[in-house]
């Protein structure tokens, strides 16, 4: 391969790895190529020690806040505050995450699945520690702009901004190439009106430190049974009980364990700071109707590029099926009038597959 035709990635993990042959990737990831490397004269621990070398994809659309100016100074700053998070090595320009060595929760216990007692467990403490962690306690710089910050304790303005940030950054933001397909699955500027009547009239909740992205593919299990959460890049302060819902929405939890973790959740924050669940029965219904809706957006943008990249056939059928999906679950909190079958998701998806040649270098 051409030295020019290697990515900056593999360019720096063969550097600091000092030998391109022991570098290894690169891992499924969407927001980053990384790659895995041993570093020369480290010897680490009992076990091998290795470490995760990244670069951020160059042109991706991004579909959520990002308040950090750096995840590893963040994870940094959270050493001895949170338990089960990468260490770090500084020794070197890039910076360096150590890699966790196991299985990610989802490899293990697919979505939908119930998962171990100890795990579980694992889980109920992390949001403990979460709890604890407070705006003004945390040296790590943020970079989120005051227009997408509320005040501490205000509920409905942080929904709000999350609200706002949809609103702006993903539906206008990406309105000229994806209007058509939008307004054939019944989504247009009024959705987000909708959307903020049903979710309005929050209790307020004192803020923490939220991990944001708490799923399956973002705890890893190592040998000894630990569970370590990874990708903190979404990490912001806010409304405990928003962490609460974005988990119980992406882990898709059997219905007994999600009502046993909401139950653990709400005795353990009520531990370490009390009101942190205040009014829990009748906003946590609102947050995750706030996640169907967000998802519609997302969803649908990237399912769209998918079959823009790809011929028809299964790759259309698959997509067409999941944005329906997302559509009938948004139905509510959107107020989508007219139902969208699987066959008019189809169609429509296959019309805008016919108009997007254009702007395919956009989005590979």
């Amino acid at each position: 391969m051409a030295p020019e035709s290697v990515s900056l990635a593999v360019r720096r993990a063969a550097a600091v790895s000092g030998d391109a042959g022991v570098v290894e990737g690169p891992l499924h990831g969407y927001h980053h190529e990384t790659y895995v490397v041993p570093l020369p004269g480290w010897t680490g621990e009992a076990e091998p020690v290795r470490w995760k070398c990244r670069e951020p994809r160059p042109g991706l659309l991004w579909f959520d806040r990002r308040c950090f100016a750096s995840e590893e100074e963040l994870l940094s700053a959270l050493q001895g505050r949170i338990g089960g998070i990468p260490d770090l090595i500084e020794a070197v320009p890039t910076g360096l995450q150590r890699f966790i060595e196991g299985e990610t929760l989802g490899a293990l216990y697919g979505s939908g699945s119930g998962i171990p007692p100890s795990l579980f467990g694992q889980i109920v403490s992390l949001f403990g520690q979460l709890a604890r962690v407070k705006p003004d306690s945390l040296t790590a710089e943020r970079t989120c702009a005051s227009v997408y910050r509320a005040s501490e304790g205000d509920t409905d303005g942080f929904l709000e901004r999350l609200i706002l940030f949809t609103e702006e950054e993903v539906y206008q933001r990406n309105m000229p190439d994806f209007k058509g397909l939008f307004y054939d699955l019944g989504l247009d500027g009024a959705s987000f009106g909708k959307l903020r009547e049903h979710v309005s009239g929050l209790t307020r909740r004192p803020f923490c430190l939220l991990h944001a992205d708490l799923h399956r593919e973002n705890f890893v299990v190592d040998g000894m049974g630990r569970l370590w959460t990874i990708d903190w890049e979404l990490a912001m302060f806010g409304d405990p009980l928003y962490d609460l819902a974005t988990h119980l929405y992406l882990m898709r939890y059997p219905r007994g364990e999600e009502d046993r973790m909401t139950e653990r959740w709400c005795e353990t924050v009520e531990s370490v700071t009390p009101g942190s669940s205040a009014g829990w029965e009748a906003d946590l219904p609102k947050l995750l109707a706030f996640k169907r809706a967000q998802s519609v957006f997302t969803d649908v943008i990237r399912e769209a590029i998918f079959v823009c990249e790809h011929a028809e056939g299964e790759a259309l059928t698959k997509a067409s099926r999941k944005i329906w999906e997302v559509v009938e679950r948004a139905r509510e909190p959107l107020g989508i009038g007219a139902e969208v079958d699987v066959r008019e998701a189809r169609t429509a998806l296959s019309d805008w597959r016919e108009r997007c040649t254009v702007q395919k270098s956009r989005f590979i």
